[in-house]
Parts: C-alpha cells; structure tokens; sequence
C-alpha cells in the first residue's frame, strides 16, 4: 500500500495532522484497535489556552515554566502558548461542544487547574477529551482522502538504512503494519510518516492510561536511530479512583480547581477527616501534580493506608452533576455518592513527559519521520506537565507537523521487502508473554515510580537486561501477536526511563531521587542517543 502520508496513532494528536492535510494528501491513520481508544478520548479536564482578556500569554508561560522546574524549553513553550487560541478555535469551527458561559468573552465556560494562575481551561463539562474525540472522528470517517485502518499494528518503521542501500540517504520510507485479526503483515510505503502513539503508562502496575498506551512510537523510533529525552519524567496523577472494580478512571484535575480537598480516611485513626496538603505546599490541593502525587504517597506510606480521601461534598449537588457529570455517574456505579461522600484515591502512572526529540514542526533526527503529541519530546513540559497543556500541545504541533509536510517534495518510490516469517513458527507457550508482561509493570512500579533510589533503579535495570534478551529471542523465533509486540515496546520503554533516571543525579519536578534530594543550580535535559541503523 502507497500513501503521501502514514500517520501512526488516532488520537488528538494524529486526528489534527491528518484533518489539516486530508485536502492535498492521500493519509492514512494506522490504530491498533478503534478511533475512540487513545489517551485522548479518556482526558477529563479540557485544554488549557489564553482565551479571556484578563489573562495573558507572559502568565500561561510562566505557569508553564514554573511547574517544569527549570527544564520547559522557552521558545517551545512560547510558540505552543501564542497559537493556543486558533488552535481552540480551529476546534470550535468543527463543532466541538464545549461547556457555554453567555458571560465570559468567547462564550465559553472556563475552570480553572492546579499550577495555572487564571481559569483557562476551556472543557466540554468532564469529558473534553471524548467530546473532542467523537467530533474529529466523525470528520474523518467522512474524508474521502482519508484511509482508517482500525485493529492494525504498526510493528516498525522502514529506513533505508535498514534495506543497506548505500546509495540512497538516510529517511523513513513507510512501515510494516499488522492486521490484528488475520495477522498478516502488510508493507505501507509512505513519503512521511508520522507517530502520534501517545504515551507508557502501561509499564507501570497502575495507571490512569488506556491498554493501548504501551510506548510503541518511542520504542519505534529509538530502534530507528531516533534520540529520546527526559523519559524519567513519568507523570503520576495524583488522584486516580481507588476501588477494586475501577481500571484506570481518573478524577480530574478541576475537582480539586473547583474546592476539591485532600483529606486522610477513616483507615487514619485519630487523624481521619484532617487535610494534609497545606502542610506540604502552600498552593495546598492546587499545587502542581508532583507535588500533590508525593504528598499522598508520603501519607500513604507513613500511614499504611492504601488510599486517600477527596472530597468536594461541600459542593451543592447541583454544581457537581453539571460540572462533572461523568464522574459522578461513574463513582455512582460504585456506591460513591460524591455529593455526600469522599471519592478515595490513589496516585496513578499518567503521563509521558519525556519522549522522541522534535523540532517546532515535529520533526525527529530522521528524515521523513515526524513525532506530535505525547509520544514527542519539544521541551514544553519540562520536569513536570502543567495540568491541560498536554492537549494544547497535540493541537499547535498537529497543525504545524501538518503545514511542513505539505511543503515536502514528493519522493521518488523505491521498492520495500516484504515481510518475512520464512525463519519463525507458532510460538509454542504464550504464558510467557503474560508472565513477562506482569513481572515488568510490577517491577517497575516498585522500583521506578513516584519515589525512587539509586539501588532500586539499578535491580529494575537488571531485569530489564534479562527481560529484553527473553523477548527478543522470543521475537526472533516466533510469530508476532500484538501482545508480543507491545511487550516488545514497554521494555524498550522501561530501558530509556530507567537509564534516563539513573543518570540523572538530583531530584526536580517528577524525578524524586532519596539519593539525591537536593536539585542542582543548573538543569539539561537528559538526552539519549541510539545507534543509528
């Protein structure tokens, strides 16, 4: 198969590349199950951009600097901030419900999230993501310049580094993509590729990610000779639900914006009922995530407790069931009534704030392969994401991805193998597979998560060491599942963030060392560089 453009991921980052090309490209947009199953579709809080007269560009970056910790890189986080405005309006031209305010400027309601000094976080009530989501969706079913190729797996990219052709320069010519259902594996040559995969939550035990969520265009990308940069920084939400029947349901941000409190439970003795935060930070419950994910972590662990509480009771019912009406349908189901009760949490691995080295239009150390969204690195989120700006970063960077492919000549075609399985067979145990699977996230959960030292890093590193020689025998001998394959991935993944933390010998924004607590006068980024092949 022949497409100007191959865009790997269908979430807001690979949905606004592919709208805002589909008039002079032939795209294709490559997801490993449905549309509505990415990161995106599951983001509660909304998108954060200057949209009010009384708040101002110099105060969005600042916000966004300061929750970095002195890694945001400037002229990034400037250029995302100054076209945060058109890129919402570029949304509400496709019709996109956000949540109406007949008082404020734009019309629209804004709420506003821990870090950010001003409410500027335009939502469609507590499903921005999914109202988003549904509506670009629509528009790309109905493109004709558009192909979907829904429950396929992109397994890797194709360089002509890896066809040994000597007399052609280093790019990307397109990738192998599996049909999960029948399991054949096709060549897509494309003029540019893009990978728009999200992010790794799924390396961790608990995470706030969707399934889909294994790590695939960093890992991609690093195997193509592609630097990576600041995977140490994994974002833990600090307040995911905790119930055992709750996979990965996050309560928003905007809960603790709109009055939400931080209390311990009744599993605290003496001290139940009592707020903790103000004595952490004096931003109390609206201080940024790392802050807030540390401080319910120390409770927990000097407490024993496995939770803690969130309340926002004292809010009218009325508030609450307009303002977050998925959440309390959703604590409802499981007899959490959030007008008269405490909603227990947990901190919850969230998001990648690390990732694939870009430039302002996406692109990476390879030629023809560009990166958008969580899966890139641009040096906006620095040590720490401020709350809502990982939206707004899909948005600008989509677009401006978008406009430099459209200035890209055409490439002369070039003949890509095809697959071979002439050397492997069916795999005769995939309890491996599973075994693996677990034993990574578990590891790296106790090793390698909110809090962190240098004798832990160095044991999950050892394990990954044997992991990785497990799997690639594996996937040398046998034939690819997408279980495999992801797998594959996370432990790539698992490899770059523990690396990434072991080298880094202080402790800023996400990155908490106890062998290093002091943080250093200057920060850099932590950059890794593979071989290139």
């Amino acid at each position: 198969m022949k497409f100007d453009v191959a865009i790997i991921g269908s979430g807001l980052a690979g949905l606004s590349v592919a709208l805002h090309l589909a008039e002079t490209r032939k795209v294709a947009v490559i997801c490993k199950r449905t549309l509505l199953d990415g990161a995106s579709n599951w983001a509660q809080g909304g998108i954060a951009a200057v949209l009010d007269s009384g708040d101002s560009y110099t105060e969005h970056i600042a916000d966004t600097l300061v929750a970095g910790a002195g890694l945001c890189d400037e002229g990034a986080t400037r250029f995302i901030v100054e076209h945060g405005r058109e890129a919402i309006e570029w949304l509400i031209e496709q019709g996109v419900p956000f949540t109406r305010d007949d008082q404020a400027e734009l019309g629209f309601h804004l709420t506003r999230e821990g870090g950010h000094s001003q409410r500027r976080i335009i939502h469609a009530a507590d499903a921005t993501g999914h109202a988003v989501q549904v509506t670009l969706e629509q528009k790309a079913r109905a493109h004709p310049n558009i192909t979907l190729l829904e429950n396929h797996y992109a397994i890797d990219v194709i360089t002509s580094g890896k066809l040994g052709a000597a007399n052609i320069s280093p790019r990307c010519l397109g990738l192998y993509v599996q049909d999960v259902g029948t399991g054949k594996v096709m060549t897509l040559a494309a003029d540019q590729t893009v990978l728009a995969t999200g992010g790794a939550g799924k390396v961790y035990l608990y995470t706030t990610n969707p399934d889909t969520a294994t790590g695939d265009g960093i890992a991609m990308a690093w195997r193509a000779g592609c630097r990576v940069a600041n995977m140490e920084f994994i974002q833990f939400h600090p307040t995911c639900l905790y119930h055992p029947y709750a996979k990965s349901f996050l309560i928003s941000e905007a809960v603790r914006g709109e009055g939400g409190v931080l209390k311990l439970p009744a599993e605290a003795g003496k001290a139940a009922g009592k707020r903790f935060m103000p004595k952490h930070d004096e931003r109390a419950e609206l201080a940024p995530r790392d802050i807030v994910a540390r401080a319910i972590d120390f409770e927990m662990k000097k407490r024993g407790l496995d939770y803690v509480d969130l309340d926002i009771s004292h809010q009218p019912p009325e508030f609450l069931k307009e303002h977050f009406p998925t959440i309390y349908a959703r604590c409802l189901e499981f007899g959490i009534d959030i007008t008269r009760q405490p909603i227990p949490v947990v901190p919850a691995a969230h998001y990648t704030c690390g990732g694939i080295v870009t430039d302002m239009s996406g692109r990476t150390d390879l030629p023809g392969l560009y990166a958008v969204g969580e899966t890139a690195y641009t040096g906006l989120h620095g040590a720490n994401r401020l709350a809502s700006n990982s939206l707004l970063e899909c948005l600008v960077l989509g677009r401006a991805a978008a406009r430099h492919i459209e200035q890209q000549p055409k490439q002369k075609a070039i003949p890509l193998p095809a697959w071979d399985e002439s050397r492997v067979t069916d795999a005769d145990e995939e309890i491996v597979i599973a075994h693996n699977w677990d034993e990574l996230r578990r590891f790296m959960w106790n090793y390698v998560s909110i809090v962190r030292t240098t004798k832990r890093l160095e044991r999950a590193q050892h394990r990954i060491r044997l992991l990785k020689e497990e799997i690639d025998e594996y996937y040398a001998n046998f034939r690819i599942t997408r279980d495999l394959l992801e797998l594959r991935n996370l432990v790539e993944v698992a490899s770059l963030i523990v690396n990434s933390a072991l080298s880094r010998r202080e402790s800023r924004g996400l990155h908490f060392s106890l062998d290093y607590p002091e943080t250093l006068s200057k920060a850099l980024p932590t950059v890794l560089s593979p071989a290139r092949r």
